[in-house]
């Protein structure tokens, strides 16, 4: 059936004012942290400054926020694909229950969890002041989104007749979840890998109730940037944060649309 001229250009000016109305606003802000001043826009001329100053600022929060959502990562793919692999292995009212219970803290607000992450364990120290606390409370929030993933690609291949065969033909456990399950749930894997990294570093109201002065990461210095410094080096720093999460974005669309294909 042949699409409508006037639909179809109504849906696209649509989409179009829709996309001006949420790039615009980032552009403007990228612009402000490349012109010499804001105020007086690109006729002051362009600077890498702001750059520079950010980056002589913030750049430990920047590293820190990297080093945790790799942490993060890590963790999550330990627990993620097992427990991924023993929830499709064994479907069910308890496997559902686990399901629910590990999917909870997305349904949470960031700050309600990360107050009981303060309540239960901030009174000890060493632990409240290291950024093991933050990465716990990244895991808490991203390994839905790892487990959820992983679970997808394994339900659609059928994974548990694939082990059937790898089993009768004399593979351990491991062996089968190394040489079977693993290679089979890449695509998920990869996916969630994504995600997770993603909304790592973007994380922010779990990160702020969570952080110490000597525990920021990339989002908590960006709001400090906003609060006291010049608007061109806080547009600067959006800038880098941009610089390291839209490369991420694309590459989950980049992978989403190969898993569909």
């Amino acid at each position: 059936m042949r699409a409508n001229p006037l639909v179809f250009g109504f849906q696209l000016l649509v989409t179009l004012l829709a996309a001006a109305f949420l790039v615009v606003p980032a552009l403007a802000s990228i612009l402000a942290g490349l012109t010499v001043n804001y105020f007086q826009g690109v006729r002051s001329g362009l600077t890498l400054e702001w750059v520079a100053q950010v980056w002589g600022l913030y750049a430990p929060t920047i590293f820190r926020s990297i080093l945790i959502a790799l942490g993060t990562l890590a963790v999550t793919l330990v627990i993620g694909v097992p427990a991924a692999w023993a929830l499709v292995r064994k479907p069910g009212r308890f496997s559902r229950l686990v399901e629910e219970i590990v999917t909870l803290p997305v349904a949470i607000p960031g700050l309600a969890l990360a107050l009981a992450l303060i309540l239960a364990y901030g009174g000890i120290r060493a632990f409240r002041a290291s950024d093991a606390f933050i990465l716990v409370g990244h895991v808490l929030y991203t390994l839905p989104f790892m487990l959820r993933a992983v679970m997808a690609v394994l339900a659609a291949v059928d994974v548990r007749t694939l082990e059937e065969g790898a089993a009768s033909l004399g593979a351990s456990p491991w062996q089968r979840f190394i040489q079977v399950v693993v290679p089979n749930a890449r695509p998920g894997i990869l996916a969630g890998a994504l995600m997770v990294v993603t909304l790592s570093i973007g994380e922010f109201n779990l990160t702020w109730m969570l952080h110490t002065p000597l525990t920021a990461t990339l989002p908590v210095g960006l709001a400090d940037s906003y609060a006291s410094m010049r608007l061109e080096i806080a547009s600067a720093y959006t800038l880098v944060f941009f610089i390291m999460i839209v490369p991420l974005l694309l590459a989950i669309q980049f992978v989403g649309g190969e898993r569909r294909a």
